[in-house]
């Protein structure tokens, strides 16, 4: 099958989490004997932090603007079986015009579905949306599941919608050494975002002012200068996804944090969740409807609601702790890798 994207970033890590999921599928994919072609508008703030230049299993056409790229992108569509247009792709419409004025199967993939149907009910339209809804895509996939479903079809018209969750590429996310850069008792890897801010003060910030002997690290980008920094708290401005095993590794246990839109909507497994799972790294997540459908509360994760929860998990024995790891790595393995969520995206494509 031959597949043509249009997405947000695959070249960039910096500030997203599309990146390192299409890194994964697409390697996937090529692997099962797929061709892909990945197209990105190559803007500023993701080439001053491109880890990823020439991607080995499939191609990657960056280009500066639609009109540059339009001949290629027509003559790859019109080559195609089919063709996919994402959530916060800058030239989302005219790829959309391109991709549904063709042959191919035409499919929109929402990585980012909560946000869009939050923007949808309080400003009216979405940017990357196509201005007549998405009654005309064969189908429709969303990176959470739930009620999501059901709002793309009533208020986008999604004929045929179906979810695509997060996935984890275990060859790149595994146990490593730990590293004396990354050492913490409870560690946190997240783009700092608005809607996650109370749930991050509730379950790391106040349990550093509570255990203040411990050592809490934060990675990730966009932090402000005002952020509510404590003592034992240390900062990695940008981890690279290279070093995100180590970072996990590196840490007694690691805290997951869900988008305070994606947390309303449920069904939500962020990528950074299957990621740490996959380097047997303890967990400690926020609660949202549909965690147990991918991990086992208690066996394979620890759930966090309140401050008292996460310092009475950073006190479990360390063993207990190295088993709820593994029971978590075991499950990714089996159900939550890039190689199980290309295939599904297969059987979703042929199904369609």
């Amino acid at each position: 099958m031959k597949l043509v994207i249009f997405g947000l970033t695959i070249s960039s890590s910096w500030g997203n989490g599309h990146a390192t999921l299409w890194r994964g599928l697409c390697k996937a994919l090529s692997a099962q004997g797929h061709e892909v072609t990945f197209f990105e508008r190559d803007v500023s703030y993701y080439a001053n932090h491109r880890d990823l230049f020439a991607p080995q299993n499939y191609h990657l056409s960056l280009y500066p603007t639609w009109n540059s790229v339009r001949p290629e992108a027509e003559a790859a569509v019109h080559d195609s079986d089919a063709a996919i247009v994402t959530s916060y792709c800058p030239d989302a419409q005219s790829a959309s015009d391109l991709i549904l004025g063709s042959s191919a199967l035409k499919i929109f993939y929402d990585l980012d579905t909560a946000v869009t149907l939050e923007k949808l009910r309080s400003e009216g339209d979405v940017s990357y949306v196509p201005r007549e809804g998405l009654a005309k895509f064969d189908l429709v996939l969303s990176y959470v599941g739930g009620t999501a479903l059901d709002d793309l079809r009533e208020l986008l018209q999604a004929r045929k919608a179906a979810p695509l969750y997060g996935s984890v590429d275990p060859e790149m996310y595994k146990p490593v050494p730990s590293s004396e850069h990354y050492e913490s008792d409870l560690s946190y890897l997240g783009t700092y975002a608005g809607d996650r801010q109370h749930a991050l003060q509730k379950l790391f910030l106040e349990p550093a002012n509570r255990l203040p002997k411990r050592k809490f690290l934060l990675g990730g980008a966009q932090y402000p200068e005002d952020f509510p920094w404590n003592d034992n708290v240390w900062f990695v401005r940008h981890v690279p996804p290279p070093e995100h095993p180590a970072f996990y590794c590196s840490s007694r246990t690691t805290l997951n944090v869900t988008r305070g839109a994606m947390a309303e909507v449920g069904y939500c497994p962020s990528g950074r969740l299957f990621e740490a799972a996959a380097c047997g790294t303890p967990i400690v997540s926020d609660s949202w409807q549909g965690l147990a459908d991918f991990f086992e509360p208690g066996k394979e994760l620890l759930v966090a609601r309140s401050p008292d929860d996460v310092v009475q998990a950073l006190t479990r024995d360390q063993q207990e702790l190295e088993c709820i790891g593994c029971a978590a790595r075991e499950r990714v393995l089996k159900e939550h890798t890039a190689e199980h969520r290309s295939r599904e995206l297969v059987q979703l494509m042929e199904a369609a």
